[in-house]
């Protein structure tokens, strides 16, 4: 089993160096683990909570995309899209926010932090709050609980928000009676490199002390370099390692051997001049052959858009599916539709359905299943069980593009369903009659698309 990391990157900003090694690098190193299903997203929801400059957020969707796939994300393995390209995230968010107490989300950090700096210069507590920032949790939490994150890699400062996910998540479990949603956990990483700026404090757009990762060549690189503050100990004095932001910086890049070097040179009176100079080289070693990759990404936005559309049609295979389920537990499936089963198996719909629909469940310990259901209710299709709902919601994509052309053969007294030679689905029962209505459901599931 795969266990299921799911990772947002808010778009206001462009990437710089302690972005690359804090965050960038460690998240493609773990999506590139057998037993890891990644998910990374670019959280431009979030992001108009913190900008309302149009030109920026769409600058940075860009430069964002470009960077983690220059760094090597790569698609095909990972599931990497636009958070505004899935319209069941907003959706989710407002069933949300129904169950959601407004107690909990007065005890958000970010929320009572702005309160508090209000109370201090005396306005009105919720001066300048918008409900953007006061719902910010909820958000996050649909984020998470539309794919069934397992894990979600998070700083200190978010622990907070994921318990508040796994709460709001519990308490809709509750109350409509089934487990909708895997309650996350909080994935820190300890050793994460964070990464001091120019002024030696921590390495932040919030600072504006960033070094910059690709933007600017290696020109706008090694003069960023060149602009970390260091002491007066003149060349030939021996340095301390330990207290130098060089150091730390050069150790994020280079093997032990390179840092016992460089360590060891600052000691014996290397100059700041020639260390900047060899941090400088160091780090483009590394950086250059990314930075080429970028350039040419950005490019051509045309490809990027493209591959976040395809990972937003991989998201939805989940998301869609997941909100289906859920609005007929809550009261808001078509009107004829019986209510949901409490428990695995879904109540097949009436008469009176537009198209045929599929409808997917969790089969007690079985795993993920989906039927497809006729315009007049009847149940044409019972999938195989999978222990993914990601691979069952797939495979209902696969169905409508394949439509009658799909491949189905006589099996005792069901037809089954094969896809390259395996079968994915049976129906109820054979004969010509199930096999007319069945061509006919899946003919009208690719003209829908």
């Amino acid at each position: 089993m795969q266990t299921r990391v799911l990772t947002g990157i808010t778009t206001t900003g462009t990437p710089h160096l302690g972005n690359y090694a804090g965050a960038i690098r460690p998240a493609i190193a773990a999506s590139r683990r057998a037993d890891v299903d990644a998910f990374f997203f670019l959280a431009d929801y979030h992001a108009l909570i913190k900008s309302d400059d149009a030109a920026r957020i769409e600058r940075s969707r860009l430069e964002i995309a470009a960077s983690w796939l220059a760094a090597g994300l790569d698609p095909a393995r990972v599931t990497f899209y636009r958070q505004s390209d899935i319209p069941e995230i907003p959706e989710l968010t407002w069933f949300l926010t129904c169950v959601t107490a407004k107690g909990l989300l007065n005890r958000a950090h970010a929320y009572k932090a702005a309160v508090d700096r209000n109370t201090e210069t005396g306005e009105d507590a919720d001066a300048g709050v918008t409900a953007g920032l006061y719902m910010y949790p909820v958000l996050m939490a649909a984020d998470i609980l539309a794919f069934d994150a397992h894990k979600v890699p998070v700083g200190r400062d978010q622990i907070q928000h994921l318990e508040m996910a796994r709460d709001i998540g519990q308490r809709f479990n509750h109350i409509y009676g089934r487990d909708f949603f895997v309650l996350p956990e909080v994935q820190i990483e300890e050793e994460v490199a964070t990464l001091p700026g120019l002024d030696g404090r921590k390495m932040s757009k919030s600072y504006d002390n960033t070094i910059p990762l690709f933007a600017g060549g290696a020109k706008a690189l090694r003069e960023a370099i060149l602009r970390i503050v260091t002491d007066s100990r003149a060349p030939g004095e021996p340095k301390d390692p330990d207290s130098s932001a060089l150091h730390t910086i050069f150790r994020a890049f280079a093997d032990e051997a390179e840092s016992a070097a460089f360590r060891a040179a600052l000691v014996d009176g290397l100059g700041w001049g020639e260390a900047k100079q060899r941090l400088f080289e160091r780090i483009e070693r590394d950086v250059a052959p990314m930075r080429e990759r970028y350039d040419a990404l950005i490019a051509k936005p045309d490809e990027i858009e493209a591959t976040l559309r395809e990972g937003a049609s991989k998201a939805r295979a989940i998301a869609t599916p997941k909100l289906a389920a859920i609005r007929e537990a809550i009261g808001l499936s078509a009107m004829g539709a019986a209510p949901a089963a409490k428990a695995g198996k879904p109540a097949a719909p009436k008469t009176g359905n537009a198209a045929p629909r599929f409808a997917s469940f969790r089969d007690g310990d079985a795993g993920f299943r989906f039927r497809l259901f006729a315009t007049d209710g009847e149940e044409l299709l019972l999938s195989v069980p999978f222990a993914d709902p990601k691979a069952a919601g797939a495979l209902q994509q696969r169905i409508r593009k394949l439509g009658h052309a799909a491949v189905l053969r006589e099996d005792g007294d069901a037809l089954v369903l094969e896809l390259e030679g395996e079968t994915v689905a049976r129906t109820p029962q054979a004969g010509d009659a199930m096999l007319g209505r069945l061509r006919q459901a899946l003919q009208q599931l690719a003209t829908q698309d």
